[in-house]
């Protein structure tokens, strides 16, 4: 039995309507040159893949930064991603490994180390909250312990 691609239903499935389109010779010829300049289109699920690879991530090195520093440049960071599109980010914090802290007894060592302020900033800022669906930890291909990644909502317009 051959295909019936010449057959189009009507919206009463009973009713079958012969219809025989014959394209032109440009149309052959708008065709054919489209098929010759495939290779630059991707598949929908690779594009979206590269899009959202956390390779190609922004990345976010907060080593250096003091903890105020950090925390406005984290906010920065993240609105101006969340603006652009992005749905993933990494953020670089660091494991604290070299962190002073832990010589002053005055100054709690957990929460002055960017590993474990940076989150927390995050979930306590109104403005982010809105903006933030998720936060892990990296893999270690990324930074492991030491960053971060800040999955972000998708744009509300």
């Amino acid at each position: 039995m051959e295909p019936r691609s010449h057959l189009v239903f009507s919206r009463d499935i009973k009713q079958v309507v012969k219809k025989k389109f014959i394209a032109s010779t440009k149309d052959k010829k708008d065709w054919s040159e489209f098929t010759k300049n495939l290779k630059n289109i991707k598949p929908k699920d690779i594009d979206f893949f590269e899009k959202n690879n956390p390779k190609k991530a922004k990345k976010l090195d907060l080593h250096g930064f003091s903890l105020e520093a950090a925390s406005q440049k984290v906010k920065q960071f993240l609105i101006e991603n969340y603006e652009k599109g992005f749905k993933k980010v990494i953020i670089v914090t660091g494991k604290g490994l070299r962190s002073k802290t832990a010589n002053n007894p005055y100054i709690s060592e957990k929460l002055n180390v960017l590993k474990y302020s940076i989150p927390e900033f995050i979930k306590n800022d109104e403005l982010l909250k809105e903006k933030v669906n998720k936060i892990s930890t990296a893999s270690l291909e990324d930074g492991g312990e030491g960053a971060i990644y800040v999955f972000l909502k998708k744009k509300v317009l």
